[in-house]
């Protein structure tokens, strides 16, 4: 995958929906505002400026997917995440996309 892809999203995608019927912990890095006006079902708000606060609830987790309004942060997340040692990201691009898998 290139790097444009890793970033926001496109080219050949995970199972989403599979995934999430597996209990992948969904995390939207929008700002509360942001995700106050509509999400994914399930999902859990961490802005992407806080994400680094916030590292050890990714610790346990098998499958997480990174969400926010159109793949851009959180392809940032997904690199944040995966720099602090934390495997198994997946963009999901937009809560939309996500959305529609919960």
């Amino acid at each position: 995958m290139n790097i444009f892809q890793q970033l926001f999203g496109g080219g050949p995608s995970a199972d989403l929906a599979g995934i999430i019927k597996e209990g992948a912990f969904i995390v939207d890095v929008r700002t509360p505002g942001e995700f106050g006006s509509g999400h994914a079902k399930g999902s859990v708000n961490i802005p992407l400026d806080q994400l680094p606060l916030h590292l050890s609830k990714f610790k346990d987790h098998k499958n997480i997917i990174v969400c926010c309004q159109s793949g851009g942060r959180s392809g940032q997340a997904k690199v944040i995440l995966e720099k602090n040692g934390i495997a198994n990201v997946i963009n999901g691009g937009s809560w939309n996309n996500v959305a529609q898998y919960c």
